[in-house]
């Protein structure tokens, strides 16, 4: 499973430095829940162009254009990022605050998709500025329906205003 994320990842990497449509940043450590979430948004046709990110200090490069992002076009933003709270090296806390104080990236939809349940958690993103928090389901079933409804509504249904 892992091969398939990494492949992915990195493919779409080359194609998002040629500014190809980006329609959901997906930042997720966890590999089995970012495949799982690919395969059910590319499942049901919601989304053809999803990059995945394996932690926030990536997700802030790419937002940016530093590091091994430096180059990318940063007015190519994604419609919608879903964002882990609980990841390595930067949080999703920290991450959300980033892309909400910068006029660049203030107005981009975030969806939290945390396996958290506490309510300081909650309540933080929310101070932060996120759009929803979504706590993962463990079934497999009940996790892609999530997905699946959340792909639905952000890129069929909601119209942002990013510009």
């Amino acid at each position: 499973m892992q091969h398939f994320i990494s492949a992915y990842h990195h493919n779409i990497k080359k194609q998002n430095m040629q500014n190809t449509e980006l329609e959901i940043l997906l930042v997720e450590d966890n590999m089995n829940d970012a495949e799982l979430t690919i395969r059910a948004l590319k499942k049901n046709n919601i989304s053809n162009h999803i990059i995945h990110l394996k932690d926030g200090s990536e997700a802030l490069a790419f937002l940016f254009g530093t590091g091994e992002y430096e180059g990318r076009n940063i007015n190519n933003k994604p419609k919608v990022i879903l964002l882990d709270l609980k990841m390595p090296k930067v949080s999703g806390l920290e991450v959300l605050e980033k892309i909400r104080v910068n006029e660049l990236t203030k107005k981009i939809p975030v969806v939290v998709l945390s396996s958290s349940k506490e309510d300081p958690d909650i309540e933080k993103s929310y101070l932060l500025g996120v759009n929803s928090y979504i706590v993962k389901p463990v079934d497999f079933d009940s996790f892609s329906k999530v997905i699946t409804d959340l792909g639905i509504y952000w890129i069929l249904h909601n119209h942002p205003h990013l510009k």
